[in-house]
């Protein structure tokens, strides 16, 4: 039985899979290997390069015309400035695949020699070269992680290849595809002193084009999927291939997480004979997040980086101080690493990055919270929400200035707080949906609570089938008057009560003014707006 892969290259004997060289232009491809070009294959991770690569190499060395390469140079990171170290590791990884995928041993026997003969910042070329000269067919080498080498490493590597393209076909490789996250021109090379950055694109001025790998389109989707009921019998509901398109947005690790989950991992799931429904899918989604998967966990470090802060905090937030506040190569750089997207508005890039980015941003806040879910559930199972609210309101007030010091997204600090705190008490039963963008001044908050009371012989997902509360929550944090941005707020909270479909509706007014005192600060009071009642929660 074929299954969902979610580690390392897809095997299409062995996994569900779409044919790997539709994930591009292959026309464009060979068009670009005719005209002896070096271009650039990047995408986010977990998309899906280095098995296209790899089948890339297969086609071009089955059609005859062209000798292919593949290499995978990671390695050589922890090379980091040494270069020797670098490029003796990436003589290596060149020999192991030359010998194993090709059957030439030249590389891998002669390495040591031309590393010593040669030096470390010739070395690269000369075996290149030396390669490419013994091919009776022009060489295609496709170098994969380019992106993962590091400082001096990474610039000698591309300087190397610069040097050695006006050789080619005959005494260098005829194309070079460098495959990586992120485009060259975007490689931040620091120099040995750590002041001066030296940019990829200066390093590698011969590259032709910049392709990028996107996700998977709604139809790939349903085409995956579609190859596990052809080969199982066992069927996606529409409304479960909606919801796992809705959650992915197509992103390829999280559409295979998601399906290896649910038929794989799920109890109820490895039954055949039971159709996988939405219900299962949003607790697949669940449990990916709970365990923070190998993939969804490199989100925190990348959340670390500065470029990446930037960006991210603005976006959490709902708002900028000033248009310029986000340069462009930060909002490009965080795109390609895939956790943005630009249309049709920069946001998070997908339902499932929206909710776990400000879990972890808040992990240690939710941990140490000691307010349990049994404190807020009224005799009818229902979540109240009046008391739920009044306790943050009391919380934050004695908590907030402790609490928000220690964050690192300070910008997004009191909506992060309180997202953590209804976290904490929803974990147990319930969920939270969130729409952030920025330009709106607002976060959206969608709390879900089923009302069947949860039966130790049935599993969770079954609650989520029959009623469900729906309660809206709006973030804003003043910036006018208070009065205007209640206006505002009710507006734009009664819009998405619309949108959700419910009548229960709060909106919440952070003032970030250290100036004024806690007693202007906190509030409470209903609005009735379009004939919706509506909370006004003042923090």
């Amino acid at each position: 039985m074929r299954f969902f892969n979610t580690a390392g290259p897809v095997n299409c004997t062995d996994h569900y899979c779409l044919p790997p060289l539709e994930r591009f232009d292959l026309s464009e491809i060979e068009m670009l290997l005719t005209q002896k070009k070096y271009f650039v294959l990047h995408a986010p991770r977990q998309t899906g390069k280095t098995t296209s690569m790899l089948t890339l190499v297969d086609y071009l060395n089955a059609g005859g015309r062209y000798r292919g390469l593949y290499c995978n140079v990671e390695t050589a990171q922890t090379a980091r400035e040494d270069v020797a170290k670098g490029m003796k590791s990436i003589l290596m990884a060149l020999g192991t695949r030359a010998a194993n995928d090709l059957g030439d041993g030249f590389l891998l026997k002669n390495r040591e020699q031309i590393l010593s003969e040669s030096g470390e910042h010739d070395a690269l070329m000369v075996a290149l070269s030396r390669f490419s000269q013994f091919s009776v067919l022009p060489v295609v080498l496709v170098m994969d992680e380019i992106d993962a080498l590091v400082g001096d490493t990474l610039i000698s590597v591309l300087r190397q290849i610069r040097s050695g393209y006006t050789q080619r076909p005959e005494q260098f490789p005829s194309s070079i595809i460098l495959c990586g996250v992120r485009d060259v021109r975007d490689y931040r090379i620091h120099s040995g002193s750590g002041q001066e950055v030296i940019t990829g694109g200066s390093a590698f001025n011969i590259k032709a084009k910049s392709l990028r790998m996107g996700d998977f389109v709604k139809e790939e989707v349903q085409f995956l999927l579609q190859q596990h009921t052809t080969e199982t019998g066992q069927a996606f509901t529409p409304d479960a291939v909606s919801c796992i398109w809705h959650l992915s947005q197509g992103q390829p690790w999280l559409v295979n997480a998601l399906a290896y989950e649910v038929c794989f991992e799920m109890k109820e799931g490895r039954d055949r004979s039971r159709p996988v429904n939405k219900e299962m899918v949003d607790q697949a989604k669940e449990n990916l997040i709970i365990r923070r998967e190998t993939h969804l966990d490199q989100l925190g470090d990348k959340l670390q980086e500065p470029r990446v802060h930037r960006v991210v905090a603005g976006i959490l937030s709902g708002r900028m101080d000033s248009p310029g506040d986000l340069p462009e190569d930060d909002v490009q750089y965080v795109t390609d690493l895939g956790l943005i997207r630009r249309k049709p508005q920069l946001a998070i890039a997908n339902p499932i990055y929206r909710e776990i980015i400000p879990r972890m941003l808040t992990a240690t806040i939710q941990d140490t919270l000691s307010h349990q879910t049994a404190w807020y559930i009224t005799p009818d199972n229902r979540l109240d929400m009046d008391k739920l609210m009044a306790a943050f309101q009391q919380f934050f007030q004695e908590h907030s200035a402790h609490w928000l010091e220690r964050f690192q997204y300070k910008e997004a600090g009191p909506q992060l707080l309180l997202q953590a705190f209804l976290q904490r008490v929803i974990n147990s039963g319930g969920r939270i949906e969130r729409e952030y963008g920025l330009g709106r001044q607002r976060v959206d908050l969608l709390v879900l609570w089923p009302l069947a009371p949860a039966q130790e012989e049935k599993p969770d997902w079954v609650r989520w089938q029959g009623p469900v509360q729906k309660i809206v929550v709006e973030l804003k944090v003043l910036h006018k008057s208070l009065e205007s941005t209640i206006f505002s707020g009710l507006e734009q909270t009664r819009s998405y009560m619309d949108t959700c479909g419910t009548k229960e509706g709060h909106l919440v007014i952070f003032n970030r003014d250290a100036k004024v005192p806690w007693e202007d600060k906190i509030f409470r009071r209903m609005e009735t707006y379009q004939g919706a009642d509506i909370k006004v929660w003042g923090m």
